[in-house]
């Protein structure tokens, strides 16, 4: 009776979340199929400590850490596989404001560094804090603030950079 009911509540979790993990996921990853498979071993991993994390609360921070987590590890071991598909991704998950906008930012920030791109995405995406950033990186708090106005300051300059060569052609 107990798995029966751990199983129907990690259920209704991950059928809640699973988007929006995955548009995390994308934000670090830059790939849809990468943030997919990102997304689904993140939620195994909740699956297995799911007793644990269930009762001690603030499951979305679990999910998000172990995601950020598995994120930087597959980066370090470069355990990225690209396999041909006959179908594109249904990306209708996030509504863009403006496209442009959109698609030159994703651009600029994948041309950060794995680091500072999960330091960004969890400060300014999932509006995390900024000991909770350093908690889910295993850092210190000096570092998550050094690291954010680095890769601020990376962005704004990789941003500027594709705005002049822009206006130059």
């Amino acid at each position: 009776m107990r798995e029966a009911v751990r199983e129907r509540e990690f259920r209704e979790f991950a059928e809640a979340r699973q988007a929006q993990l995955r548009r995390s996921a994308y934000l670090l990853c830059g790939d849809w199929y990468q943030a997919q498979d990102l997304t689904q071993t993140a939620l195994m991993k909740l699956y297995a400590a799911w007793g644990r994390v269930s009762r001690d609360g603030n499951v979305d921070a679990y999910a998000r850490t172990i995601l950020t987590r598995t994120f930087i590890d597959q980066q370090r071991k470069g355990g990225w596989r690209e396999e041909p598909v006959s179908e594109p991704p249904d990306l209708s998950a996030g509504a863009p404001v403006a496209p442009e906008l959109r698609m030159m930012m994703q651009e600029a920030l994948m041309e950060l560094s794995p680091r500072y791109r999960a330091v960004l995405v969890l400060r300014f995406w999932e509006d995390w804090t900024v000991e909770q950033t350093a908690h889910a990186l295993r850092v210190t708090p000096g570092t998550v603030k050094s690291q954010s106005a680095r890769g601020i300051a990376r962005l704004r300059a990789i941003v500027e950079n594709m705005n002049s060569e822009g206006t130059a052609r």
